[in-house]
């Protein structure tokens, strides 16, 4: 039985899309945001753009 790899995924790619900025983009996303401050976490920007 041979080792499988899966596919390396872009950072950038992963990012863009679920990242803090595109967050911010959208009021749902800015929503999302402030119900995981209230929570109490931590968010952190990832600078990739």
């Amino acid at each position: 039985m041979s080792t499988h790899y899966l596919k390396k995924k872009s950072t950038t790619k992963r990012t863009r899309k679920w990242g803090f900025r595109a967050r911010m983009k959208t009021k749902s996303g800015r929503k999302l945001l402030s119900r995981k401050r209230k929570a109490g976490r931590k968010l952190k920007v990832r600078r990739f753009w």
